[in-house]
């Protein structure tokens, strides 16, 4: 445990120095959380080349923030995995617009084919897309922010006012009302 507050410690002093324009200590910051900001932004784009390039807006944006950095706050990983984590859905969801605009895609039908690990048969998207219209707007809106964009449990449970067992029930029983639907066609 030692170890790890000294490491935060380091990482805190480094980002000090980021907020004056020290770029050696900048460096540092890149080297300690690139790894950790690289799987974030990849978990959410499901894209190398884009959350490489992501990655690098990320850096930016710390870079330009950093003297807004309050360690009492938070950690300063946590500070930057938000930061990446928010760049990772924006930039998704650009992504997702243009290619509506390209295509005319309907976006259940597109956020659905999208976050697929492997390509879905038409007919088995379609009923996807029925089967999640069945649900309240509710149930449907956070089972689409926590599987297609990204969100955890612990921030829809906030952002919704709920307890996080409340938001975890919610969507459990969302995804049994999906699976009794999609296993009756």
């Amino acid at each position: 445990m030692a170890e790890a507050d000294a490491a935060r410690a380091r990482l805190n002093d480094d980002m000090a120095l980021a907020a004056q324009g020290d770029r050696a200590a900048f460096a540092r910051v890149y080297a300690r959380t690139s790894n950790k900001l690289y799987g974030v932004v990849l978990r959410v784009l499901h894209d190398r080349e884009a959350a490489e390039d992501v990655l690098q807006e990320v850096y930016l944006k710390i870079w330009d923030r950093a003297a807004s950095f309050e360690p009492g706050r938070a950690s300063p990983i946590t500070w930057m995995a938000t930061i990446a984590r928010n760049s990772a859905i924006d930039s998704r969801r650009s992504r997702e617009r243009r290619h509506e605009d390209a295509d005319g895609t309907d976006l259940a039908d597109r956020g659905i084919a999208s976050t697929a690990s492997a390509p879905m048969p038409a007919d088995e998207r379609i009923g996807l897309v029925q089967c999640l219209r069945l649900l309240d707007e509710h149930q449907r809106q956070f089972i689409r922010s926590a599987f297609f964009d990204g969100y955890s449990y612990a921030e829809l449970a906030q952002h919704a006012s709920v307890p996080l067992g409340t938001m975890k029930s919610w969507i459990r029983r969302g995804l049994d009302r999906l699976r009794l639907c999609l296993d009756a066609d």
